[in-house]
């Protein structure tokens, strides 16, 4: 139940991404328009989920399990129905906050049915499969609905998938709760929420406008005050959203700070890349596709052997190693052109996922097997946290890098490709108007051709820089995984300590596994 409901929790991400030029296309959407359909999404996600492991642990698992499936029905059938891009926005919060409540629970019903944590990396890389195996079929999906009916249909499959997974569970999961008494944290809550949504209205809206502008520079002063009265609530309260005292664990914040990080370039890099796909090599939605499996085939692959090879690699090597090889992955794509082939392609994004195969389920299980086991639900539940937040900056920061880019250098292109000086303004016009898709949409005569491939150009400058950034980023994050994430033995006594055990290891047993099995 923990792979089906992750597997239903992130479908929508892959599937609406390859499907963003389509949607841009009908609804007369800009680049900042695209970047908020993947946002809503994100956004509640990384806003609710903490809070929805709270609900899990205090009223049940499985009630919040089975809520999370009716917000995805939900989610589905506003999206469906959608005739403006406001709507899509609308559909794909209530999907998110659907997620928010699956992805916490899912990660809770492994901790809980598998205490050992050696034994656990091999259940959390099957859950790791299912989350690729998600994001697997989405793209193909979507190409084959979008090739056939109108784009609307890609959120149809969800419905009946979240109806099922209902079904199901309420024959075969019974309720739990978390054994430690805690209570819900409106105060937590609230600053969390302000300070996630602030910190990306205004990276988007600074993206496509200025960052002096007055709006964007209220939005990040809330997002600071509001993080910083978050952490100062959760010093404070009696039942902590999320406890600080997990951050005394190098490992725990070594994870965190690394899904972060990682996830802010993976999904920053779908965004823009299905951008490239569908307006530079106009290929089709199904096209584009199969070009994603390239990357989400791998980790797919991958996670359960990932899972069992950590029983004598450790996730501190799994991890950089991992972002090592994305990092090369997305320095070498950076030369990619409007032409480039489905083989000269193909390796490139290939090494993308090996490295992500290789370090996503290490991520997870280090989180949760680096606290006691009482605390393994806060802990995995403030992993997804941060993955999500990740999630949200990274159409942010990468679609503002793109626009930004692609808006400067288009009316050297223009000139380059000999449009005249008249339909360089109109078509400079347009953009600043309505963004880079309005060019494809102009009535420019002789000049269409040579416009869309200057707009081509410029695009491919935006997409280089975006890859850059986001190798950089990922080498930055292995880098923290390799200082970090430190042997388990290094962690003996913190672990026991806040576990509350004094007992002396038994001579087989890992100093990790004692902490779990110790109870406050």
């Amino acid at each position: 139940m923990a792979c089906l409901g992750v597997f239903v929790g992130y479908f929508p991400v892959t599937t609406v991404s390859v499907s963003l030029p389509v949607i841009q296309q009908a609804l007369g959407a800009s680049t900042a328009d695209l970047s908020w359909v993947s946002d809503a999404f994100v956004l509640p996600v990384a806003a609710l989920i903490l809070t929805a492991g709270v609900f899990g642990d205090v009223h049940g698992r499985k009630k919040v399990f089975q809520a999370g499936l009716g917000f995805c029905v939900l989610g589905s059938a506003v999206a469906l129905t959608a005739q403006s891009i406001a709507q899509v926005w609308v559909g794909q919060a209530l999907l998110g906050v659907g997620a928010a409540a699956l992805l916490p629970m899912t990660l809770a019903l492994i901790s809980h049915a598998v205490p050992n944590p050696r034994e656990r990396g091999k259940y959390i890389g099957l859950w790791t499969t299912s989350m690729m195996g998600s994001l697997t079929v989405g793209p193909l999906i979507a190409g084959v609905i979008v090739e056939h009916v109108a784009w609307r249909w890609i959120y149809l499959l969800s419905i009946p998938l979240s109806l099922i997974t209902m079904v199901i569970a309420s024959f075969v999961l019974t309720e739990s709760r978390s054994s430690v008494q805690r209570a819900l944290d409106w105060p937590g809550q609230i600053t969390a929420a302000l300070a996630i949504v602030a910190l990306v209205y205004g990276v988007i809206e600074g993206g496509t406008g200025s960052f002096g502008d007055i709006h964007v520079i209220v939005a990040l002063a809330i997002a600071v005050c509001s993080g910083v009265a978050f952490v100062l609530v959760e010093q404070r309260s009696a039942s902590p959203m999320l406890d600080l005292s997990l951050f005394r664990s190098a490992s725990f914040t070594g994870s965190a700070l690394v899904v972060m990080i990682s996830f802010l370039a993976l999904i920053g890099f779908f965004f823009v890349l299905s951008l490239y796909l569908g307006m530079v090599q106009q290929l089709s939605t199904l096209d584009a596709g199969l070009r994603l499996l390239v990357i989400t085939v791998p980790p797919m692959v991958l996670g359960t052997a990932v899972g069992r090879l950590m029983r004598f690699l450790s996730a501190r090597v799994l991890i950089t190693g991992g972002l090592v090889i994305t990092a090369v992955g997305l320095l070498v794509l950076t030369n990619v052109g409007i032409s480039t082939s489905f083989g000269s392609l193909a390796w490139r994004l290939a090494l993308v996922g090996l490295g992500l195969g290789l370090a996503f389920p290490c991520i997870t299980a280090t989180a949760v097997s680096s606290v006691p086991h009482h605390q393994a639900g806060m802990a995995a539940a403030g992993n997804n946290a941060f993955r999500q937040v990740g999630g949200a900056l990274g159409p942010a920061i990468l679609g503002a890098l793109l626009t930004g880019k692609a808006v400067d250098t288009l009316p050297y292109h223009l000139a380059a490709a000999g449009v005249s000086d008249a339909t360089r303004s109109q078509v400079l016009g347009a953009v600043d108007a309505d963004g880079l898709g309005a060019v494809a949409t102009l009535p420019l005569g002789r000049s269409t051709g040579p416009a869309l491939e200057a707009l081509s150009q410029s695009f491919l400058d935006g997409l280089q820089l975006c890859l850059l950034v986001s190798a950089v980023v990922v080498l930055f994050g292995a880098a923290v995984a390799a200082w970090l994430l430190r042997p388990a033995s290094s962690q003996r006594p913190a672990a026991l300590v806040a576990a509350g055990g004094t007992r002396p290891l038994a001579a087989d047993q890992h100093p990790v596994e004692a902490a779990a099995t110790d109870r406050p």
